[in-house]
């Protein structure tokens, strides 16, 4: 089982700082190895800063500069307001989400679809006008295309879907990520009908990241300037890291 946000702290977390300070030692010198931090199932309560930590991440990615405009003003406004209405969605539908905390900081959040279809984030009313109404038309009209053609290039079948993955900036390049993505496969490796995970980038910096992760790209999408990678992951095994629970 993975723990609780108000735990922060997963069970066996100390056979995971050790494999992960072992894992860090061989990839950085040993002056330079990162802290340990812990992956945890979070609560309802984690919105506020999850919301924070995804528009630092997100501040600088290709795709959202075009979606919200950065060529007008009001583009972090347009970001903020988007980042939130998505993790609002996620939360409301009691989407499973996990977080990287190291002393009491979230500085890594994975938001997950599950296979079990429910209300697409474009499909609800009241994510539509709430957009409409802090984000602008412009920016909603973007978001809804680009959408759409994202999910074209999900393979038919039940798969786990991660609208949004993020580490804080200052914390990348460390092995975070690393360490977030293969907690992220355990837990959706417990779910024996779901045939892989699909993701979506258009960060460049992130392509080789994925490839080395097990993923591959199964498309592309051409929409104004971005050119988005979609990436399948197939058949996701459990990998030596903390167990996942879907119960």
């Amino acid at each position: 089982m993975l723990a609780q946000a108000s735990a922060w702290q997963p069970p066996d977390a100390a056979a995971r700082v050790a494999e992960d300070l072992t894992w860090e030692t061989r990839r950085m010198p040993a002056r330079q190895a990162p802290e340990p931090a812990s992956v945890c199932l979070l609560d309802s309560s984690y919105g506020a800063e999850a919301a924070s930590l995804l528009y630092r991440a997100y501040r600088n990615d290709p795709t959202y500069r075009w979606l919200m405009d950065t060529s007008r003003p009001g583009y972090d406004h347009r970001l903020r307001t988007t980042l939130r209405e998505l993790l609002r969605n996620h939360i409301a539908e009691q989407r499973p989400a996990l977080g990287l905390v190291q002393h009491d900081r979230l500085i890594g959040i994975a938001l997950i679809s599950p296979p079990e279809r429910r209300l697409e984030v474009t499909e609800s009313w009241g994510w539509r006008w709430r957009m409409l109404l802090s984000a602008g038309r412009r920016a909603t009209r973007r978001y809804l295309d680009f959408h759409a053609a994202v999910m074209a290039c999900v393979p038919p079948g039940p798969h786990h879907l991660l609208p949004l993955l993020g580490v804080l900036p200052e914390y990348q390049g460390q092995g975070y990520g690393e360490q977030l993505l293969g907690a992220l496969h355990d837990w959706c490796a417990q779910d024996g009908a779901s045939q892989g995970i699909v993701l979506d980038t258009g960060n460049h910096r992130y392509m080789d990241f994925y490839r080395r992760n097990g993923y591959r790209e199964i498309g592309e999408v051409r929409i104004g300037p971005v050119r988005e990678h979609v990436f399948f992951h197939p058949n996701p095994q459990p990998l030596a890291g903390i167990p996942g629970s879907h119960g």
